[in-house]
């Protein structure tokens, strides 16, 4: 839980008006870009809806769950993400 909210997941699923998408000023490009996008709607208190996204079995491997490399570097960003957003006062 952080800012008394919750996420069920880092879904690829977004939607967010093109204004207050420029207003984040996004940082990440790669495997961060879903952490920071949350952290920085909390901590802006702005409005936000899940939708559930249904998964089928894919073809082939995932490139972040799919390897071990993969996935290190994902929770890497993600932890970066939540580091930052924490040492820098949450900005």
């Amino acid at each position: 839980y952080l800012y008394q909210s919750r996420f069920s997941d880092l879904g690829p699923f977004r939607a967010i008006r093109w204004e207050t998408l420029q207003s984040l000023q996004m940082k990440d490009q790669t495997y961060g870009w879903t952490v920071e996008m949350q952290l920085k709607i909390l901590r802006r208190k702005l409005p936000y809806a899940e939708i559930p996204v249904h998964y089928r079995k894919r073809i082939g491997v995932s490139k972040v769950s799919g390897t071990v490399k993969g996935t290190l570097f994902a929770g890497y960003k993600i932890l970066k993400w939540i580091g930052t957003f924490y040492f820098s006062g949450w900005k």
